[in-house]
């Protein structure tokens, strides 16, 4: 079984003023195996943050199911949704969502939430503060470090709890290009480690280094590239050749 199962998955919102219903996504079926890195592409518009709500169970499908381990998103009581996105997801946003008044317990506090003992916080901290190179900055405060550091610590915290999916948002939206290759090889590093990571991301660059593409077109899947045995660069030129193709109304790459 795959770790996360999405089948017929849709989503139909109905505006506020007139009850005109606006389908965001229609019958998206993939799957993500366990140590998978997917990225999804698509233009504005095309679903990708609806999609990303859902398989986060931020908000629930009017069709089709979401099963991450087995078990039905949609089925999680409103009530305990908070605890279980806190226990088996992780997230990194764009906006990274740091506080300035913290410095190491920015990435701790999933687990003060989770109200795990200080020695327990410190046996998952140590180690994979080591492992994302920010051992030296867990003193510092977010307006005194770099955007690449910032990033790292978000990747931190959304790491700590040992999610069983890493969902990251337009990760590299804000960042400079030296800090996007950082942040790059920092996401490489983690899947190579196991963690199964899902991405949407307008970046081709971003998208190279997955192992998969999804590109989303009203509300649809319209196209799925993988990887396989190509190289970051010609795996780039896939991509690219594939959104052009998209663009112009050409067929898939």
């Amino acid at each position: 079984m795959s770790l996360l199962e999405v089948s017929g998955l849709s989503k139909t919102y109905t505006t506020r003023f007139g009850g005109a219903k606006v389908e965001a996504l229609k019958s998206v079926t993939f799957s993500v195996e366990s140590g998978e890195y997917v990225a999804v592409m698509g233009e504005s518009g095309s679903g990708k943050t609806t999609l990303l709500n859902l398989l986060a169970a931020l908000d629930r499908p009017t069709g089709g199911t979401v099963l991450l381990g087995g078990q039905n998103l949609a089925e999680i009581p409103e009530e305990r949704a908070a605890a279980f996105r806190r226990d088996h997801l992780g997230f990194v946003f764009q906006d990274l969502s740091l506080l300035d008044t913290f410095s190491l317990d920015n990435i701790l506090l999933p687990l003060v939430l989770q109200g795990k003992s200080r020695g327990e916080m410190k046996s998952r901290l140590v180690p994979l503060a080591d492992r994302l190179g920010i051992s030296g900055l867990l003193k510092k405060y977010p307006y005194e470090v770099s955007g690449g550091q910032k990033q790292r610590a978000a990747v931190a915290r959304a790491l700590i709890t040992r999610p069983q999916v890493l969902f990251a948002d337009e990760p590299t939206g804000a960042l400079d290009s030296g800090s996007t290759e950082e942040l790059l090889r920092l996401f490489g590093t983690v899947n190579g480690a196991g963690q199964t990571i899902v991405m949407v991301t307008h970046s081709v660059r971003a998208a190279s280094c997955a192992g998969r593409v999804l590109f989303l077109r009203d509300g649809a899947v319209a196209q799925e590239l993988t990887r396989g045995t190509d190289t970051e660069t010609a795996f780039y030129r896939r991509i690219a050749d594939a959104l052009t193709a998209s663009q112009t109304g050409g067929g898939a790459a």
